[in-house]
């Protein structure tokens, strides 16, 4: 066999194979919650070995994930805001949401709690009372499901945090959570990264509880039809996966420190 045949030989077998790679991998875009608290790493593995398939995981904001998805750089999102969720659907741009699970938002802020919020009589007299006394805050400004429920509670607390002491950092949770540590602030964050994260902090959940701080998940496929190129089965494959039995079981089973971080809720 010459030079020149061994050449188109062996772009041929390329040709084929990096097609077939490219289904073994699906692209995952979530919110740094699920990473960050190690539920990925313990939920991913069980669906790898089954479908002998590889996930790549970008731990972005939920609002870089459905950017992520809308540009059809990823295979399917798994994010937590129910409102931005729903526009990403109605405009053509994921399909098939599906609930997956949930936890809760806490208020968080110095050990001894100077407001002694927990007499707050609701999140948002909370969220008034830290602007009103020109106390530290500290947003993770970020464009993520967080800082999405953050600004809904400024907004319905009485408007935007206009205060001296209010800082959007543009950092994920766990930055966030050891800034306000550091500062010894208030933050808002999922209880799931803040359970992972609790004993490097020097704070505490000073008010929680109530359907305003309610967070729910779910794992929108992006359009294939949108981007074809897309490894839309993998993704399908991902979904069904995640809602299953197995996987809700071992989303209920994942503790950290004893304490359950997510509650499965696949309908």
């Amino acid at each position: 066999m010459n030079f020149l045949v061994k050449r188109f030989v062996l772009f041929c077998l390329l040709a084929i194979s990096f097609p077939l790679l490219a289904q073994d991998i699906v692209r995952l875009a979530t919110t740094t919650s699920t990473y960050s608290s190690g539920l990925l790493d313990y939920l991913l593995p069980h669906f790898e070995k089954k479908h002998g398939t590889q996930v790549q995981v970008l731990s972005v904001g939920t609002g870089q994930a459905l950017r992520l998805g809308q540009d059809g750089d990823v295979d399917l999102v798994l994010t937590h805001a129910p409102n931005a969720e729903s526009a990403f659907v109605e405009a053509g741009h994921g399909i098939k949401p599906k609930s997956l699970m949930y936890n809760d938002f806490v208020l968080l802020g110095p050990l001894q709690d100077p407001l002694n919020l927990y007499e707050a009589r609701g999140v948002l007299d909370a969220f008034d009372q830290i602007r009103a006394s020109n106390q530290a805050f500290i947003s993770r400004g970020d464009d993520s499901g967080t800082h999405k429920k953050e600004m809904e509670l400024w907004n319905r607390s009485g408007g935007l945090p206009e205060f001296s002491r209010y800082q959007a950092v543009g950092q994920g949770m766990g930055r966030t959570l050891i800034m306000t540590s550091e500062l010894q602030g208030y933050t808002l964050a999922d209880r799931g990264t803040w359970l992972a994260m609790q004993d490097k902090l020097e704070l505490e959940i000073v008010y929680e509880g109530g359907i305003d701080l309610a967070n729910p998940y779910q794992v929108i496929l992006v359009n294939p039809e949108r981007h074809p190129d897309i490894n839309h089965t993998g993704a399908q494959n991902l979904q069904d996966w995640l809602v299953s039995p197995k996987a809700q079981q071992l989303i209920d089973s994942f503790t950290v420190n004893g304490e359950q971080l997510f509650y499965s809720d696949a309908q």
